[in-house]
Order: structure tokens, then C-alpha cells, then sequence
């Protein structure tokens, strides 16, 4: 019997005493606690009725359980639907409908809506609460520490991740063993993990990052991780110097950042610092350099593809890009409209071919033959260049390209000018309708605590670095910028809030 993710990144664990998860509190869990625990769940999976191949939703907090119930599905041969905490009672009915999921699992304080959510679905409902406890833990309680695993090919689905859904209806991508397998074991062995790594594993499992790279990534190396509910920078600087390696979103880092405690001394013992997620601003970049002597590794992928790209281990981690492909993955860039490709130096649409990439989307076949092309590529509706040294770097999406009065504007060239000004802390640049232009440039400004920017020379900067139709025709001020769970900026919402900004 064969079964590529668990012989891989599982069954190692079953024969170790040694700690996997370290857990706040000071509680660990062993290799072989961990892997007995996911066997008594995926004999409850089984009991409950699910077969290779059937669809298991879980909307619960992080804790070990929910973890290892990722391990369970890949036992079992469940295909593993892991949904964002913060979704509402419409979006998980359209994920559970959708999906045709056999089974939901989800918090004690949530089953009263999606109890009658899942049994119009046809679905079956099980609880887990953050301590590990509800009806799943006791359906588990009763079965074996021990599971067979099923027999599964490299090309069976091994989980099903539904996109952020910003334009149209979400879609979902359908990854295979050999999407999340070739990935895990790329990034262990370019970012150097070995099996002394402890990672401060502070990111949610319901996404790509804190799941599929992060934890994966660690079982891959057979490391180790501090186990943290959720971001805190008080627990991070606790805890940092029990750990070799970190992984996070900007937003981890800008906060760590405004945290006096977290210097050179704090940071010394530490190997690694990756970001992702979303862009890491240049000047977070310089000033974590300037702070702890480290320099940020950012690196670039998608739901669809897992990661893509990765700044280099060892060379310069060059500030505003996301490196160079990875082993094993092709990249180019393309003509959005005729699909050439474009020479270095031209921003273009970034297309990807590898075994990362994922085999299409869920029951959406119209979907996937528009985006995945026919020799492999994935059009990621990323727009983006290479520089003259093979960087790569992330200009904006596809759907953010303004058109105003013929012209391209990408917003990225914009948000680094604006980015630099003083008083300004970060910016979006988005384009709304205009009576004149088609779609006028609007870039929304987030002031420093301290001081708030100069309007007026503002503008006088950009007059001086961007051409006239590249300048935005308002700047507008808000307190923060809306993000998504995992740091993205929601530039659908501020096109929303702005819509008419030209119009009335």
C-alpha cells in the first residue's frame, strides 16, 4: 500500500518520542503522540462514513487537534476543505453545498448555525473546540491509535482550497499529493530545514501559508514547531529564543517591529525569517535588517500553486521582489491579451508550469481551461517582471490594472512612490469610474501615528517621479487599510467605499 503524503511526512513521526509540538503553555507533543492522535481521528472519519476521496469541511480554531485532523485526512484519503474562522453562514453554505462535503467539523459555539447549513447539504456535523474537546474528540476517543493508511496515487485529490472570492464566485482549487508533496520537500531542502528547526509556527491552518508551507515544510524536515493559537507579540517575543525559524505575514513583522524588546539580542539564535502572503513593504525590509541583522526572505505563491518563488538562502534577499522560481517550477511572462511572452524588464502577466500547480477547479471546467492553459501553465493573474538579474517582482493584479484615459497604470509604481513620502505610513492605489478618463487614479493614504502627510507635497513628489497620467486625481486619507485574515489588502472594498468619488 502506498500513500505518497503520509509514507512521506507522516509515518516518520510514528516511531518518534521526540517533541513535534511545543504548545504555549509548556505542554508538548510527541511524533508519536501526534500521530496517534490523528490515527483515533481518522478511524472516527471512517465510522462516520467517509471513503477515499469524499470532502471533510473544518471551520475550527487552531489547536493540535485541528492539525492533526489534516493528518487524519491524508490517512483516511479525505480530501482536506479547511475554511477561514471568520467566514459567515452564507459563504459556508455555498463551500459545504459546493463541495458536496460528507462531513462538517466545526466549533461547539458555531453548530447551532451550521447544523441546519450542512444537513441541507446532506452533510453530517462533528465538534472541536481550540482545547480539543466536542463530539469529534469523543467519536475519536473510542477507536485505535493506530491506522492503515489507504492506498493513494501522487494524483488523487488530497485537498480542496477555496479562493478569497474578491470578483465572482470563489472557485476551488483542487490540489493533489504531488502539489503539496514536490512543494514541502522544494522549500525544506532550499530554505535549509533540518530536523533540529523549531519553527514559531504563529499563522492560522486554514490557508496555504500556515498549513501547506509552514507545517508541512516541517514534517517534511521532521522539525519540530512552537504551537501558537494565534499571533500575539507578547507569546512571539516569549518564545523566540526557543525557536530557529520563523514564518509570517507582514503584519507579524511590522508589529514585532514596533515592540522595543525585539532587537539584535532577542533574534541572535535565530536562522530564518520568512514572509508572505502579501508584499513586504522595502522599508519594513531595511528596518528589520537595521533592527536584528536578519534580512526578511520574501517569497511568492497562490492558492492554486503553493509557493512559486523564493528570494535566495544564501545571496541577497533583494527588497520589493520575490527572488527567483523555484527548483522544478517554470515561470514567465506574457502578453496578457495574446499570451507572447514579453523580454525582461516588461511587466507582464505571470504565468507558472510545475508539479505545485494544482489540477483545476472544483466542478468548474469552463474556469480551469480559462486559466490553466493546455501545456500546463497557470495564469495567475498576477502582474509582474524580471529584472536584468532574474528576480522576480509583483506589480499588482491582473483585475488592479487602472485604465485611465488609455493608459496603463499599475498600482504598484505608485504605492512605492506614495510609500516613501513622509507621514505616510502605507497606501493602496486603486482605480474607480471617471466621467473623463474611464477609471481615475485614487490613492488612499494611511498616516503615520506621529505625523500626518503633507497633501500638498505629496503631490509635488509624484509631479517629479511619475508621468501625469500615473498620478493619482485624489488622495484621500483612512485609518487603516481593510485586509483580509491573512494581510492582504481588500482593494475591492476600497473601490466600493470610493465608487463615486468622481461622480458626484
Amino acid at each position: 500500500m502506498a500513500n505518497p503524503l503520509h509514507d512521506t511526512l507522516i509515518a516518520p513521526l510514528a516511531v518518534s518520542d521526540r517533541p513535534f509540538l511545543h504548545l504555549a503553555d509548556g505542554r508538548k507533543i510527541s511524533g508519536r503522540g501526534f500521530v496517534g492522535m490523528a490515527a483515533r481521528q481518522a478511524g472516527a472519519l471512517v465510522a462516520a462514513g467517509l471513503g477515499p476521496g469524499d470532502r471533510l469541511a473544518v471551520q475550527v480554531d487552531k489547536s493540535p487537534e485541528a492539525l492533526a485532523l489534516y493528518a487524519a485526512c491524508v490517512m483516511a484519503g479525505v480530501v482536506f476543505l479547511p475554511l477561514n474562522t471568520a467566514y459567515t453562514a452564507d459563504e459556508l453554505a455555498y463551500f459545504i453545498g459546493d463541495s458536496e462535503a460528507g462531513l462538517v467539523v466545526c466549533s461547539p459555539s458555531s453548530e447551532a448555525v451550521i447544523a441546519p447549513i450542512a444537513q441541507a447539504a446532506g452533510a453530517q456535523v462533528l465538534t472541536l473546540d481550540a482545547g480539543g474537546c466536542g463530539s469529534l474528540a469523543e467519536a475519536a476517543a473510542g477507536q485505535p491509535s493506530t491506522f492503515e493508511p489507504v492506498d493513494r496515487s501522487e494524483d488523487d485529490l488530497a485537498a480542496l482550497l477555496y479562493t478569497s472570492g474578491t470578483t465572482g464566485r470563489s472557485k476551488g482549487a483542487m490540489l493533489s499529493q504531488r502539489n503539496l508533496l514536490s512543494n514541502a520537500l522544494t522549500l525544506a531542502q532550499l530554505w535549509r530545514f533540518t530536523d533540529t528547526d523549531v519553527l514559531l509556527h504563529a499563522l492560522p491552518i486554514f490557508h496555504t501559508h500556515g498549513l501547506f508551507v509552514a507545517s508541512n515544510v516541517v514534517l517534511a524536515a521532521r522539525g519540530s514547531m512552537i504551537f501558537l493559537p494565534k499571533f500575539d507579540p507578547d507569546e512571539v517575543v516569549r518564545l523566540l529564543p526557543q525557536a530557529t525559524s520563523m514564518m509570517g505575514v507582514p503584519t507579524f513583522y511590522t508589529r514585532l517591529l514596533a515592540d522595543p524588546r525585539f532587537d539584535q539580542a532577542l533574534t541572535a539564535h535565530m536562522r530564518l525569517f520568512v514572509s508572505g502572503s502579501a508584499p513586504l513593504l522595502a522599508e519594513t525590509h531595511r528596518e528589520f535588517e537595521r533592527r536584528t541583522g536578519h534580512r526578511i526572505l520574501e517569497r511568492y505563491g497562490m492558492t492554486e500553486t503553493n509557493m512559486n518563488t523564493s528570494n535566495p538562502y544564501d545571496g541577497e534577499r533583494r527588497a520589493g521582489t520575490v527572488g527567483f522560481p523555484l527548483p522544478g517550477v517554470e515561470l514567465k511572462i506574457t502578453h496578457p491579451e495574446t499570451g507572447a511572452p514579453l523580454p525582461r524588464g516588461e511587466v507582464g502577466l505571470i504565468e507558472v508550469r510545475g508539479p505545485n500547480v494544482f489540477q483545476g477547479y472544483w466542478r468548474m471546467p469552463e474556469k480551469t481551461r480559462a486559466e490553466l492553459r493546455d501545456d500546463g501553465f497557470f495564469l495567475t493573474g498576477d502582474l509582474g517582471r524580471i529584472d536584468e538579474d532574474g528576480y522576480v517582482q509583483i506589480v499588482g493584479r491582473s483585475k488592479d490594472l487602472i485604465i485611465t484615459g488609455g493608459f496603463n497604470v499599475y498600482p504598484k509604481e505608485v504605492e512605492l512612490v506614495l510609500d516613501d513620502q513622509p507621514g505616510v505610513l502605507e497606501s493602496a492605489v486603486i482605480g474607480v469610474r471617471h466621467p473623463d478618463f474611464g477609471e481615475g487614479v485614487v490613492g488612499v493614504l494611511v498616516p503615520r501615528p506621529e505625523a500626518s502627510p503633507d497633501i500638498e507635497a505629496v503631490r509635488s513628489a509624484l509631479m517629479a517621479r511619475l508621468a501625469r497620467f500615473k498620478q493619482p486625481k485624489r488622495l484621500v486619507l483612512v485609518d487603516e487599510l481593510p485586509r483580509n485574515t491573512m494581510g492582504k489588502v481588500q482593494k475591492n472594498q476600497l473601490r466600493d467605499r470610493f465608487a463615486r468619488l468622481f461622480l458626484d
